[in-house]
């Protein structure tokens, strides 16, 4: 739930953002046309063109978010989230040696069935409990294109 309520408040001062930046977005564009100063034209440009790439980002991620949400989901009405009993530090975080154990069970799950996003999914999982975070979101995005493509 806070996780939720941290993405509002994000989006929120995101819309914010954007809408205090386009009336100095129009104000340099009309700088820029009327007294011929290209510089406050590009400037101007680069305000609007930027929050829509940051909007993309900011929705591409979301997006993410939300079928990482519904492939857990799914994976833990089947019973098939890792569950595996790990020593953790005192901030949570698992112990590095216990999740170097757990890594050669799901590569090989994943290397039996490729095509299995449960499989992906679990190495995601596994990835980032042991804190890398980079392989845990390869791992899971490869799990939503291949369970998007079985549907």
């Amino acid at each position: 739930m806070a996780t939720r309520i941290g993405v509002v408040v994000m989006a929120a001062a995101f819309a914010l953002y954007i809408w205090l930046l386009g009336g100095r977005a129009v104000s340099f564009i009309r700088v820029g046309i009327d007294d011929g100063e290209p510089v406050a034209l590009i400037m101007g440009i680069a305000l609007i063109v930027f929050p829509f790439l940051g909007a993309w980002a900011l929705c591409r991620e979301l997006w993410f978010g939300w079928r990482a949400e519904q492939l857990a989901k799914r994976l833990d009405a089947e019973g098939l989230l890792p569950d595996e009993e790990v020593e953790l530090r005192p901030s949570g975080r698992v112990v590095q040696r216990d999740a170097d154990a757990l890594f050669p069970t799901y590569r090989a799950a994943v290397e039996h069935a490729p095509e299995d996003w449960r499989s992906w999914f679990r190495l995601g999982v596994v990835y980032d409990a042991a804190g890398d975070r980079k392989r845990a979101r390869q791992a899971t995005r490869q799990a939503i294109r291949l369970e998007r493509a079985v549907r």
